[in-house]
């Protein structure tokens, strides 16, 4: 894109204009979901680059080749046309430079809106005081909104657009960085939670529904192990929060704002008390007045409540009323109380089921399921893209031990699972038992996983391989030679007992 200064006209040409709108698109695009990249390719043309890695896992702006090159040809648009002090001709154009402005200021300050993220998440005080970067931000929008009479879509205050851009970068970290996992189920639930967060229409959230996104439920639902707090934290830690410019920070601490609560470890007393409070004297052992997190919720906070299916009926009664009117009592007071956060519920269970039932109710499943996400159990990740056992693998074998034995210890794991469990295996534990597979194989050189009637198994493919007669000649001997060794002790022992020489039970326990 060629751009000229010497008239408004042939600074913002078709070409220019085509830019600016495809950027436009681009700026209110899920960034989880494919359009992302055909707004990227529409705006770059022939200078878009395919990407190597996944391109919804890009945290840095400045690690992509694409944003990059978006960010220079946008600051050379935004140039030229203050140089020229033209207005483009028609709302439309002007429209289109708005757009642009909102892509530029947004990716100028991103770095900022990152360090203010992990100040916040690690309880320090940030280096660069919010009211500072504020100030440096209005000053920026005022003067890039002036350039050739750029028209943005909502004429929103400052502070709303400052917080709103906070908001997004904050979402897009704790959405990219907390999720593992490259499948296209994966990606799929990433483009879910930001819908969760946003909607699907940026527009209308920008415009009226940021602050209505508390009043509607969320509920996280997927078998055990696929990380539903992950998805319910990544949603309560991206909440919009209003910024004050008056005091020069924003009116809370969104580190402070999630209220995680797993209610199947608790008497359904000791949940009345966490979520309502009591006053003293209410109950045996309440010895105090005790605010609930209901009460110590703020208003742009979240209170999640985990293991949603196991409330008890009466507790599910009182918060329908909650999710109702807003409203609520401590145990023992008639004081009326607000709840002004947001809720999200979890489950493992089918809600659907337990209505059918009669063990859960139908009104307060309603009320909880307004929003709905679902995590993937991790053999359809598997199913959609075998290789994301390896990537699984190495980031768990990071974890585990460290970046020095990443390699050897996530290939050490590809090959006794590939021997022992096969690609068919189910993972009933999903990515939590993933987790405890590289575990055991890091500290004893194998996995026993559990049996479908509980207890363990010695060796994976004895149960699946047998069951699901996939197994070849080799591989059934190999398992039975380690089961009896694991039985007789020794090799020498095993050896007896299978009639063979003790060389050829050591080649198939010790060969892969």
């Amino acid at each position: 894109m060629q751009v000229s200064s010497k008239r408004a006209r042939a600074v913002l040409d078709a070409e220019a204009t085509a830019f600016a709108e495809a950027v436009g698109r681009l700026v209110y695009a899920n960034p989880f979901l494919p359009e992302r990249i055909r707004w990227e390719r529409e705006a770059l043309g022939a200078a878009y680059k395919d990407r190597p890695e996944p391109w919804n896992l890009t945290l840095s702006p400045g690690d992509d080749p694409n944003v990059s090159a978006l960010r220079e040809r946008a600051a050379q648009l935004l140039e030229a046309l203050r140089k020229d002090g033209r207005r483009p001709p028609g709302e439309r154009a002007r429209r289109a430079v708005g757009h642009v402005v909102l892509f530029h200021l947004f990716h100028r300050f991103s770095a900022d809106m990152d360090r203010l993220t992990e100040d916040a998440l690690q309880g320090r005080a940030t280096a660069r005081p919010t009211g500072v970067l504020y100030r440096r931000f209005a000053a920026e929008f005022e003067r890039q909104r002036s350039v050739a009479g750029a028209v943005l879509e909502a004429e929103e205050d400052t502070p709303h657009l400052f917080a709103c851009f906070f908001q997004v970068r904050r979402a897009y970290r704790h959405i990219a960085s907390s999720l593992v996992g490259r499948s296209p189920a994966m990606a799929r639930l990433r483009a879910g939670i930001w819908q969760s967060i946003f909607t699907h229409d940026l527009h209308r959230y920008r415009r009226s529904m940021f602050s209505r996104m508390g009043d509607m439920a969320t509920l996280v639902t997927g078998p055990t192990g696929t990380g539903k707090e992950l998805v319910a934290r990544a949603i309560g830690l991206s909440r919009y929060i209003p910024f004050d410019a008056g005091k020069g920070r924003f009116a809370e601490d969104f580190a402070e704002g999630f209220f995680p609560l797993n209610l199947s470890a608790l008497t359904p007393t000791l949940i009345e008390s966490e979520l309502f409070g009591h006053r003293k004297g209410a109950f045996t052992g309440a010895w105090t007045d005790r605010e609930g997190w209901l009460e110590a919720c703020p208003a742009h906070g979240s209170v999640f409540l985990d293991e949603i299916g196991e409330l008890d009926g009466a507790i599910q009664v009182k918060l329908l009323r909650v999710l109702q009117a807003r409203t609520f009592h401590r145990i023992g007071d008639s004081t009326s109380r607000r709840f002004p956060g947001k809720l999200i519920a979890a489950t493992n269970r089918d809600l659907r089921r337990e209505v059918e039932s009669g063990r859960f109710r139908e009104d307060f499943y309603y009320r909880l399921c307004s929003d709905r996400v679902e995590t993937p159990p991790l053999a359809e990740q598997l199913r959609d893209d075998p290789a994301e056992l390896d990537h699984l693998l190495r980031f768990l074998a990071r974890r585990v031990a460290g970046e020095g034995d990443v390699d050897e210890l996530a290939d050490e794991a590809a090959r006794w699972i590939r021997n022992h469990l096969g690609a068919a295996y189910a993972w009933p534990g999903n990515f939590r038992e993933l987790e405890q597979c590289v575990r055991n194989i890091a500290i004893r050189g194998d996995y026993r996983p559990l049996a479908a009637g509980g207890g363990t198994v010695e060796d994976g493919d004895d149960i699946h391989g047998f069951r699901e007669g996939s197994l070849s000649m080799e591989a059934m001997q190999r398992a039975y030679c380690r089961r009896v060794y694991r039985a007789a002790g020794s090799y020498g022992a095993a050896a007896h007992r299978l009639g063979v020489d003790r060389r050829t039970v050591r080649r198939y326990v010790e060969e892969p």
